[in-house]
């Protein structure tokens, strides 16, 4: 029989800012929370606690938005560069519906990719394999009790989906609002998801 990890793994989205409050795609850029984001940051360290969650491992995001959420929410986090939110490239600091009239397209993220910009920008599968490398890191701490990772919307969308073994595109039927906590875990042997966005 496999054996199966005892501890759950928490996925914490960073607090609002300035740009996830007006809709805008924010990869690589790195904005500050808001008072509104700070005080979230603080109310999700309250829910872990409510949950009964005392990590034995806690990794975030190297931007400075999922750092001080953590901070924020009293975890002392690893950095992990890889937990970085999408390269969203060329579509960087604008809104969906602004790059739907820019295409004249029904565009969606998950579906048809971004351009390069500033940044060259990563298509969903290398979003994944990211998330795989982490999820790899952090599964022998999972033996050992429960593991926070503070990070972003997308990649944490995109996490989920490869923590369940299903296509990274299944996350475009995900939300994460900010500073929500999704609960990753196993029923039996399968991976499943505890709760999410709660």
């Amino acid at each position: 029989m496999p054996v199966i990890p005892s501890g759950r793994l928490i996925l914490l989205r960073h607090g609002e800012t300035q740009w996830s409050r007006d809709g805008l795609h924010t990869g690589l850029t790195d904005l500050p929370l808001t008072d509104v984001g700070r005080s979230q940051a603080r109310a999700s360290g309250q829910r872990l606690v409510e949950l009964g969650i005392d990590p034995v491992h806690v990794l975030s995001s190297d931007l400075q938005r999922a750092r001080d959420t953590a901070e924020l929410a009293g975890l002392s986090a690893q950095v992990d560069p890889e937990l970085h939110e999408w390269d969203y490239g060329g579509y960087e600091g604008r809104s969906t519906a602004q790059i739907r009239e820019s295409t004249g397209t029904d565009w969606d993220v998950f579906g048809d990719g971004v351009v390069a910009g500033e940044t060259p920008g990563e298509t969903v599968v290398e979003v994944a394999a990211r998330a795989s490398r982490v999820l790899m890191r952090v599964r022998p701490h999972l033996d050992q009790g429960d593991v926070v990772l503070v990070g972003h919307g997308h990649t944490s969308r995109i996490l989920a989906t490869v923590w369940l073994r299903t296509s990274p595109r299944l996350a475009a039927q995900l939300t994460f609002d900010a500073a929500h906590l999704s609960v990753l875990g196993h029923h039996r042997e399968d991976p499943c998801i505890i709760s999410w966005n709660c």
